[in-house]
């Protein structure tokens, strides 16, 4: 079973540098979810990745409970859970109430990291109901990371962090935080280095993690730039690996987490061979040269009527 390496983070808990995400489009159902989390574990994740708005929670939690009645896991303690803070629940009263459903959902006391989602807020309306524009709000990240440092206090979330935040809108946030962020989990690949975000995080002790580091090619937003990229065919053919190890492969050579999805075992096992070999100074800088740009737009948070009237406002010129 391969052992999946780990990182410090400013909180002082260590989190593995590859985990298995579970939003997934069609929503699976819960029984495939928690096969594949069962799976995952089996063979060697230990880092999951949800949110209430993925609407995995409760099958991860069945997988846990199962896990370590099967005795996979000896206790829930050798896993590291996260979850997200959707924008609905966005507002400083509503962030304890949310992270106690999410626990409640998992069948868990504590989360290992609980992070705001996007840095918005909506109207509260009803759970999975479709996004409308006119209930895009500013959120007071103030108080709602005030909220969320509760949380932390209370023994709720071991570390606490953000989701899709850029440098200006971590700067405005580290104004005012007395717990930082532990963590900015964005959209991180080959095709979207973001070079100067992480660069920016790293200078803050904010660790990266990466989601979509495949490019989630197929789904309603992506692109093919990762895993139809020449550049990282021609260094897998050379050195025997698939394209998305040579992906993922350079996301961790960054110092970043990677959190990759995959239901299919053998995409499991594979993505877990990626830290027993080494891209060449020749390899990275050849990387360097592909093709930029976001896969995920952000444009659902765009609206004339909202905070954000431009996509460039939305991720503050990091486009």
């Amino acid at each position: 079973m391969a052992r999946v390496p780990e990182a410090t983070l400013s909180s002082g808990h260590k989190i593995p540098l590859l985990g298995l995400g579970t939003s997934a489009e069609p929503r699976p159902p819960p029984e495939v979810v928690t096969s594949a989390i069962l799976t995952a574990i089996e063979v060697g994740y230990r880092h999951f990745d949800t949110a209430s708005m993925y609407q995995t929670e409760r099958p991860i939690g069945t997988a846990i409970a199962e896990a370590i009645r099967r005795g996979l896991v000896k206790s829930r303690d050798e896993l590291f859970i996260t979850s997200k803070l959707w924008c609905t629940d966005g507002h400083p009263d509503l962030v304890l109430p949310a992270l106690q459903k999410t626990l409640e959902n998992l069948g868990l006391e504590y989360l290992d990291l609980y992070l705001i989602h996007f840095p918005i807020s909506l109207k509260n309306r009803s759970p999975g109901t479709s996004l409308r524009k006119e209930d895009i709000l500013v959120m007071d990240v103030k108080s709602v990371w005030k909220a969320m440092e509760e949380c932390s206090k209370l023994g709720l979330a071991r570390s606490i962090g953000v989701s899709n935040f850029t440098c200006k809108k971590l700067e405005n946030l580290l104004a005012t935080a007395r717990i930082p962020p532990a963590v900015n989990q964005v959209e991180m690949n080959t095709g979207w280095q973001q070079k100067k975000l992480v660069g920016f995080c790293k200078d803050k002790g904010i660790h990266v993690s990466a989601w979509s580091p495949l490019g989630a090619n197929g789904a309603s937003w992506g692109s093919l730039n990762v895993m139809g990229n020449p550049i990282l065919k021609e260094i897998a053919d050379a050195k025997g690996k698939s394209v998305a190890q040579v992906a993922l492969r350079w996301v961790h050579e960054q110092g970043v987490s990677v959190v990759g999805k995959s239901f299919n075992q053998k995409r499991m096992e594979e993505n877990l061979q990626i830290f027993d070999w080494e891209l060449t100074e020749d390899e990275l800088q050849k990387i360097d040269q592909s093709p930029q740009s976001r896969g995920f737009s952000g444009e659902d948070f765009v609206s004339p009527l909202g905070p954000f009237k431009t996509i460039e406002e939305f991720w503050d010129g990091e486009v």
